[in-house]
């Protein structure tokens, strides 16, 4: 699973991990969630990569929204998150984007 979800009693929100296994991102040297929670700016939240080669972050987002998102790797190719909560057609009638609901 690569959504892990934990929401705050403390206050209204959930952080969310996202994770990007090793063989989705196979000669990484860089990954980058983008979507609507950021504006979609390409380069504006790296992931961590780990020992194994998996990408990780966790975010903090508002709860009883639905965001969607995908992965920027290298710069240049894109990928979607493969165990979203579910898939919407891309505005730009390309691809699909990862949709987190929280």
């Amino acid at each position: 699973m690569s959504l892990k979800k934990q929401y705050l009693k403390s206050r209204p929100v959930c952080k969310v991990t996202f994770r990007l296994p090793a063989e989705a991102a196979q000669n990484a040297q860089s990954v980058h969630i983008v979507g609507e929670f950021n504006d979609w700016k390409a380069g504006a939240i790296p992931l961590k990569k780990l020992r194994d080669g998996t990408f990780t972050i966790t975010l903090d987002l508002a709860p009883q929204h639905e965001y969607q998102f995908r992965y920027l790797i290298n710069e240049n190719t894109w990928e979607n998150d493969w165990n979203a909560d579910k898939y919407v057609p891309s505005p730009f009638g390309t691809a699909e984007n990862s949709v987190v609901v929280v």
